[in-house]
């Protein structure tokens, strides 16, 4: 093994730690090394055999060769030297290191217990050493290793497509890339989902369920519980434990969990907070693997409650078990080979294929009630609470290949890790649609939300973001959400925007159309040939040019023909029936007719308004198409439909190779600036940081007295502006921190002083020459601890603060991102030659903001960076003005990095 040589030896950030998945759904700790190790590590080489001992390092060793390696392994650990180990149950499993051998390079080592391979764990080691190498500039980690070390191979093999491998002197040399692409963000992301299915098997698929908690007193939580159970039919085996022991409702009972008979999968605990850590304590010794924590009293109740949630998971962790809760309402899985109703909810769903996480119980409630009385089937539901453990990125990565599952519904108060959850979910939703409500947009709803669940706000401009380029479709109120799950939850998708509409009622039909063009949906005029069939089909038919109005006395076979004819015609992509019952027609009838047709036609979305029926029939025909009670909330959720389909249909785009970028400089001059104490820089510092990135800004020359300023002027030629040299003035027109169109040296030496005066005593003025463009715009990023940077585009100059006309994207940005930005501006037309105008260089705009966003990647330390105005026109793009500020990072969440919900803070 390599020693390491002169670099940096800063030493490493203590806390590393990480709680995750191996590939069989058990958890382990992977964490820096530490001096109590030392006996664990020591076992961990002295159980190995001598052929395993072997492929580790090429001889059998002796017992100083082990010695030595163990006192390199318990080194303090610096950006040069980094080890880690794989805990599992407080035994070391493994472990993993690097030794620097150059500026870039590293050379890295692993090593497996034998019993515990095959379960991802040297995967998992390499996965977390190589984002350390990465964090401390280390851009490949190299190794030797045996051709018979197959395991090894296969290994580093997978970890990433970009590794290389070959023979060289009979042993096989491997390099690893620590840089994560997309390619190899893929590959992660199958691991993860593998170890979360594996992971969560228990909770979703128990064989034994006890509920601790359940007494004979009728309405506590755990007594209904249990009752809930086995009302819904639970297919294993059911226990209850209670202070007597003795069974509830003829449900064999025990007095503690270590009494249940061995193995249980799932417990659910519903008695008081500061009973339940000594539940858990036993839950390991029965072979329990998941628990539902019903009881409140954790980390929505203070600093005890905080605490008593810490404690709570790291001894589940310290256990293997996964943690559903704490303060939830239960979890639901209507598959019928487990029929599973582990809460206290007044309802159950039917099966069907809607997924729904929800972290708060009364919304869960909500929506089963909603479900219910509109006949929609659930695969799954779960009440996250408190988000302990289980979050919504752990459900996702489980819904992704579940095949009950066929769309999911999120409503969440808060995002544990969003850069990850923006992955995921992105992935999530190019199968099945992902439908979110996200509370807490309001003062009042955020300050709620807090107080329930413990639940962090976001920013809702980012949270918006993040949906839309995840193709997340967002509503507003839960009957939205429902609607859509209606339309998208076993139908299928809109190959288009074009919505037919067949009714006979005239008056409801044209708030169909409105509501559908409203919403984005075109109501296009029907085909000549296809109106004369309409016309030949019901010729009682007072309009049949799209809507078609059948009139209230369309009997049920001419409604249902014409439907058909619509439905055959090819022109319309989804097709909206709008029925009204009177005294003088037959409401039911005319659904029974209509149901073959849509059951003739199941490639072609179709939705049913019924206005004056007795509200019995919610869907139409054997394909359960929704029936909605108003013709807008049909167009609302056909139109969302619409939207989610023509985002599946959108391709991702690519992150683009870009020239001239010289990350390495860039980050030099971060840290410089730093040390010096950061902020806001000034417009020099930040024009060397843009400029490492191809990032082009007006020049400009700071003076400090007016003859400077003149002599500035003269060299960049007349007219010019002086502005405020103090970075952190803002609002610099507002506060005369900026004179324009000055036309000679006079002009400069009278103004210098009040535009000096403007901003901090010693800052000095900026001098530029005067340019213009046909459209000003201002772009942008700002750097979000737990979302990550943002980018930014908008309308700039004067315009910005009279018309909010911005668009955001979280980095990564794809090329197809960066068009889309613009693309989106309700100023687009500007920048395309609206009304004679020249068109502005949109290629050269687009290169913009992917530089600013590969900027915003490589350097989080970038706070804030606001480019106002940027001259926009045909012959490229320019900011004029350029305001940088930094901020020390802290512990951020890795959207790459495999690791489970950290536990609360002490």
């Amino acid at each position: 093994m390599t020693t390491a040589g002169t670099s940096d030896r800063r030493p490493v950030p203590a806390g590393d730690e990480a709680d995750v998945l191996t590939a069989d759904g058990a958890v382990v700790t992977i964490r820096p090394t530490r001096d109590s190790d030392r006996a664990g590590i020591t076992a961990l080489f002295g159980e190995a055999s001598p052929e395993s001992l072997r492929m580790r390092f090429f001889i059998v060793p002796g017992s100083s060769t082990l010695r030595a390696e163990i006192d390199r392994l318990l080194r303090p650990g610096s950006e040069s030297n980094v080890a880690v180990v794989a805990v599992l149950a407080g035994t070391p499993v493994g472990v993993a290191s690097y030794e620097r051998v150059d500026g870039r390079r590293a050379e890295f080592a692993v090593f497996v217990a034998e019993r515990h391979r095959g379960r991802g764990i040297g995967t998992l080691l390499l996965e977390h050493l190589g984002a350390q190498a990465h964090r401390h500039g280390i851009t490949e980690l190299t190794g030797e290793v045996l051709p018979g070390n197959v395991r090894m191979l296969e290994v580093a093999r997978d970890l990433t497509p970009h590794g290389r491998t070959r023979l060289v002197g009979g042993v096989v040399d491997v390099g690893i890339t620590t840089d994560t692409d997309e390619s190899a963000e893929l590959a992660i992301d199958v691991r993860d989902r593998v170890a979360e299915r594996a992971s969560l098997r228990a909770i979703f698929s128990p064989t034994a369920v006890a509920v601790v908690g359940a007494g004979h007193r009728s309405g506590g939580v755990g007594r209904e519980t249990l009752l809930a159970l086995r009302a819904y039919g639970f297919t294993g085996r059911l226990y209850a434990v209670n202070r007597a022991g003795t069974p509830v409702d003829d449900i064999p009972a025990h007095r503690s969990v270590r009494e249940l008979p061995a193995p249980i999968d799932l417990l659910v605990v519903a008695v008081p907070a500061d009973q339940v850590p000594a539940v858990l304590a036993d839950a390991g010794s029965i072979g329990v693997r998941g628990v539902v924590v019903l009881s409140a009293g954790f980390g929505e109740d203070g600093p005890q409650g905080r605490q008593r949630q810490h404690d709570l998971v790291v001894s589940a962790r310290s256990q293997g078990i996964r943690v559903v809760g704490p303060n939830c309402l239960g979890l639901i899985n209507t598959d019928p080979a487990v029929r599973l109703n582990a809460s206290f909810a007044p309802v159950a769903p039917r099966p069907g294929g809607l997924a729904v996480a929800a972290q708060s119980g009364a919304v869960a409630i909500a929506l089963l009630d909603s479900a219910t009385r509109y006949g929609h089937g659930v695969s799954t539901l779960v009440s996250l609470g408190n988000k302990a453990d289980v979050s919504g990125n752990d459900l996702i990565a489980y819904w992704h290949d579940d095949p009950a599952t066929q769309a999911v519904a999120l409503y969440l108060e808060s995002f544990g890790n969003p850069r990850k959850f923006a992955r995921t979910v992105r992935a999530l939703a190019r199968r099945k649609p992902v439908l979110a409500l996200k509370s807490g947009r309001s003062p009042a709803g955020r300050r709620a939300g807090a107080s329930h669940t413990a639940a962090a706000a976001a920013p809702a401009a980012t949270v918006d973001a993040l949906f839309d380029q995840a193709g997340v479709v967002r509503t507003d109120s839960l009957g939205e959400m429902l609607d859509a799950a209606r339309m998208l939850t076993g139908q299928p998708l809109p190959a288009g925007g074009r919505l037919a509409v067949v009714g006979n009622a005239g008056g409801l039909n044209v708030l169909a159309a409105d509501a559908a063009e409203g919403n984005g949906l075109r109501v296009p005029r029907l085909s000549p040939p296809t109106t004369d069939l309409l016309a030949r089909l019901a010729p009682e038919a007072a309009a049949t040019a799209n809507p078609v109005d059948l009139g209230a006395g369309a009997s049920p076979a001419a409604f249902a023909a014409a439907a058909a004819a619509v439905a055959d015609s090819g022109e319309a992509d989804a097709l909206l029936l709008v029925v009204i019952g009177t005294r003088a027609n037959a409401p039911g009838e005319i659904l029974a007719a209509l149901g073959p047709v849509a059951d003739r036609h199941p490639r072609l979305p179709v939705a049913a308004v019924l206005v004056g029926g007795d509200g019995a029939a919610v869907t139409l025909g054997e394909r359960r198409a929704p029936i909605f009670d108003l013709p807008e909330r049909a167009a609302a959720a056909l139109a969302r439909a619409s939207s989610y389909a023509a985002w599946r249909r959108r391709p991702l785009g690519r992150r683009p190779q870009l020239s001239d970028v010289d990350a390495q400089r860039a980050s030099a001059l971060v840290r410089e600036a730093l040390a010096e104490g950061g902020h806001w820089l000034s417009y020099d510092r930040t024009e060397a940081i843009l400029a490492a990135y191809g990032i082009v800004i007006l020049p400009a020359t700071t003076a400090h007295t007016a003859r400077e300023a003149v002599v500035a002027a003269d060299r960049a030629g007349y007219p010019v502006v002086l502005k405020s040299a103090d970075p952190e003035l803002v609002h610099k027109s507002d506060t005369g921190g900026v004179r324009l169109s000055l036309a000679d040296a006079a002009a400069v030496a009278r103004e210098f002083g009040a535009v000096a005066a403007a901003g901090q005593p010693g800052r000095g003025v900026l001098v530029q020459r005067q340019v213009s463009a046909p459209v000003e715009l201002l772009a942008g990023l700002v750097h979000d601890r737990l979302f990550g940077s943002v980018v930014l585009l908008g309308l700039g100059g004067v315009r910005t603060e009279l018309f909010d006309d911005r668009v955001l994207r979280l980095v990564p940005l794809t090329d197809l991102d960066a068009a889309r930005m613009w693309r989106s501006l309700h100023c687009a037309p500007l920048l395309t030659g609206y009304r004679g105008t020249p068109s502005v260089d949109t290629t050269a705009l687009e290169d913009l903001l992917l530089r600013l966003g590969r900027l915003a990647e490589d350097l989080p330390e970038v706070a804030e960076l606001d480019l106002n105005p940027v001259l926009a026109g045909p012959d490229g793009v320019v900011a004029v003005d350029a305001k940088l500020r930094l901020a020390p990072v802290d512990a951020e969440p890795d959207p790459t990095m495999r690791r489970l919900r950290p536990a609360a803070p002490r």
